[in-house]
């Protein structure tokens, strides 16, 4: 029996934190906060965009479309983009792979091709040039990616499910930090031992989280490959980090490459956690979103289709 095409469909992504810490470029974990983004078919090529939110991500959704046609062996069509959802643009919390991962999932699905989650992990990675949000977005829970040193090409990713025993409390601050300049800050060679003790973080903090033994995570994030040249980019990050780890939390991040900051808490504690990191960004006269959230163990999911 022939397949009826597909003429709309809407695909929900979760946002994601990345880095964890040191575990840069490699470390991720989707969150309880979601864009959806729709595609119609349309008979013209290429993305189309009605409001200027929409259409500020065209050339994202271009690129994304032009790959998919090409990994998937699909005769390319044109489409009508819609986005609407939660995740704040610029905050570090995976906005650009909800785009672009609800768009390649959109594709397969009005396409009728059979890409699997790995193969959108893969395609999503090499949009993005590095796994750790793409991995999460895409197959949720806490992902550990590993990625080609010469192409960034991803090799393969160990997934593992967060229960809600741990609460993420986000503090997303009024200021945007796009990632190119983020990236632009960092030095083109760091100190040896600097290196030694992100390692160091980084394994400890991957260890804790894979084994469920959460309480050793207090204290354990020491990164000295990142944090230390973005987090001054931001008024009061660094001492609201601080501030939630005093409040109780177990411990803390940069979510990405910022303005938002994370701390890891257990869920009696995270709205006092919450309220601290916010208290911390008014006293440099910077307010922010608190976001109150749990592990999104499923990743994306196409929630609408239409013939």
């Amino acid at each position: 029996m022939k397949r009826t095409p597909l003429n709309h469909v809407a695909v929900r992504v979760p946002g994601s934190t990345s880095n964890c810490g040191a575990g840069f470029d490699t470390l991720g974990l989707a969150l309880s906060i979601y864009n959806t983004v729709t595609l119609t078919r349309g008979d013209w090529r290429g993305a189309r965009a009605k409001t200027a939110g929409e259409i500020a991500g065209l050339d994202m959704a271009d690129e994304a479309a032009r790959l998919f046609f090409v990994r998937a062996g699909a005769e390319d069509f044109g489409f009508e983009l819609g986005i609407t959802g939660e995740v704040p643009m610029s905050r570090g919390l995976g906005s650009s792979v909800t785009l672009r991962a609800g768009v390649v999932a959109g594709l397969n699905e009005l396409a009728g091709a059979k890409l699997t989650k790995d193969d959108l992990c893969s395609l999503v990675t090499q949009l993005e040039g590095h796994p750790d949000n793409a991995t999460p977005a895409v197959i949720g829970g806490f992902c550990v990616a590993r990625s080609d040193p010469h192409t960034n090409e991803l090799l393969g990713v160990l997934r593992k499910p967060i229960g809600r025993d741990l609460c993420f409390v986000v503090v997303s601050p009024d200021q945007e930090l796009e990632t190119k300049k983020a990236r632009g800050i960092l030095p083109k060679e760091l100190p040896y031992f600097d290196a030694i003790k992100s390692v160091n973080s980084a394994a400890y903090v991957v260890a804790a989280i894979l084994s469920g033994e959460y309480d050793r995570l207090r204290h354990a994030v020491m990164d000295f490959l990142h944090e230390p040249y973005r987090l001054p980019l931001i008024p009061g990050a660094k001492p609201a980090i601080e501030a939630g780890i005093a409040a109780g939390a177990l411990t803390g991040w940069l979510s990405g490459s910022g303005s938002s900051v994370l701390c890891v808490a257990r869920p009696d504690k995270a709205a006092r956690v919450g309220r601290a990191m916010a208290a911390a960004f008014a006293a440099h006269k910077l307010s922010g979103t608190v976001h109150l959230l749990h592990a999104d163990n499923a990743g994306l999911k196409v929630v609408k289709r239409r013939a």
